[in-house]
């Protein structure tokens, strides 16, 4: 594991094998780190094949500086331009998991010229809004005004600490309500039991993308994580496959 340095007493810890290009970025979920199953299958599945793969913690999370509860969608989103300008070498294709699936769209506004191609895995775009601001009640809302945080049960683990800033914050990076600039190959995975992120997300998002290559794959009886072991070899095909389109 090594760090990538992000200011006075701030990193954001990696770890990449070099490889064939394009090379394999993937970008964990809110409240992951790059030690999750899909993270390391990948990482497998590209050192068996030869390719180049990076993982990294955001800020916050695993293995990083910093709190969670201080993290937003614009800080992951620079921690993870850095990790692509400053660790990953040339071309490269992302594999994003829920939140990192809306930061990897981000990075491929920002980076259009290096990013060839897109894996979201239950992508979850503008969630701060549409899948916690929105389904607040009222109670929910009080106490977020009032104390400028809020503790959301998780079934992965303890409470998360949701903080105003982080859904303010996210509105400035809200993609869903117009069409979206992005003309490399994507390739959406999603449960249809997903309990966490609707699968109509994905039929959005695929709707928005201006991109003439999009290919929606629903598994009907997915959840949201997607890491049983017929997911991951599902995930290890698009994976090639698009790969294999982009060269």
């Amino acid at each position: 594991m090594e760090r990538l340095e992000r200011g006075p007493c701030e990193w954001v810890a990696y770890e990449r094998h070099p490889g064939s290009s394009p090379e394999v970025l993937f970008l964990g979920g809110f409240a992951s780190d790059m030690t999750g199953t899909k993270a390391l299958y990948l990482d497998a599945h590209c050192r068996a094949r030869g390719r180049a793969f990076t993982r990294f913690d955001y800020q916050g999370h695993g293995a990083s500086s910093g709190r969670f509860e201080d993290g937003t969608i614009g800080r992951w989103v620079a921690d993870a331009l850095a990790v692509l300008d400053r660790v990953v070498q040339g071309p490269a294709v992302l594999v994003g998991s829920s939140m990192g699936g809306w930061i990897m769209l981000l990075l491929a506004l920002a980076r259009p010229e290096r990013v060839k191609g897109l894996i979201g895995i239950a992508a979850a775009p503008d969630f701060t809004e549409r899948l916690m601001r929105e389904t607040m009640t009222p109670e929910e809302r009080q106490t977020l005004a009032r104390d400028g945080v809020l503790l959301q049960p998780s079934d992965y683990g303890e409470p998360l600490r949701i903080t105003r800033e982080l859904l303010d914050e996210g509105r400035d990076h809200l993609l869903l309500d117009q069409a979206i600039a992005i003309g490399c190959p994507v390739h959406l995975l999603h449960g249809q039991a997903d309990p966490d992120v609707p699968f109509e997300l994905s039929l959005e998002l695929a709707d928005r993308l201006e991109s003439r290559a999009v290919t929606l794959e629903l598994v009907k009886d997915g959840d949201h994580r997607l890491s049983r072991e017929a997911d991951l070899r599902r995930l290890a095909a698009a994976l090639d496959r698009l790969l294999e389109a982009v060269g």
